[in-house]
């Protein structure tokens, strides 16, 4: 049975999650050497883009932030719990859901990770528009973004095949 799955799309997947993983370790290292070296001031800024560290204790884009540990460990379960499922889901999926599902699982990976280590999740992208500022966040929030983007997508692209 285990050996269905170790296939060439399985080592393909398991690349893609870690390459996320690996690029998002990477760049939160970085921003985090650059942000103590510059003494927690603006790492990076332009007209639309600045690199500042910020530190998330909450879930996307800092909403659910808990002061309580129990409260922020139950959190965090349940997001290992979901990665769990989305895990299974890409082994039963194929084609382009397969690898929506595996951007979406290598994001949370990287962002657990450092719920886990740190906890709090280190975010510092943040794109704006004079004075109005999006959200904060960092390579993983990218993946998990767009994994979910593609993952609509494509249900709205199946229910729209379905209905002719």
């Amino acid at each position: 049975m285990i050996l269905n799955f170790l296939n060439k799309n399985f080592y393909v997947g398991f690349l893609l999650v870690a390459l996320i993983y690996f690029l998002d370790r990477l760049t939160k290292i970085l921003v985090i050497h650059l942000d103590k070296n510059s003494l927690g001031s603006d790492i990076f800024s332009s007209a639309y883009l600045n690199i500042i560290l910020i530190w998330n204790k909450g879930i996307a884009f800092g909403l659910f932030s808990f002061d309580k540990s129990h409260l922020y460990n139950i959190l965090s379960l349940i997001i290992a719990i979901i990665i769990v499922i989305l895990v299974a889901m890409s082994l039963k999926s194929q084609g382009f859901k397969r690898y929506s599902l595996l951007m979406i699982v290598g994001g949370a990976l990287g962002n657990l990770h450092d719920r886990i280590f740190s906890k709090a999740v280190p975010d510092f992208i943040d794109f704006h528009v004079g004075n109005f500022h999006w959200f904060i966040f960092n390579v993983s929030d990218i993946f998990i973004t767009l994994g979910v983007i593609s993952m609509i997508v494509i249900e709205l692209a199946d229910n729209k095949n379905e209905k002719k």
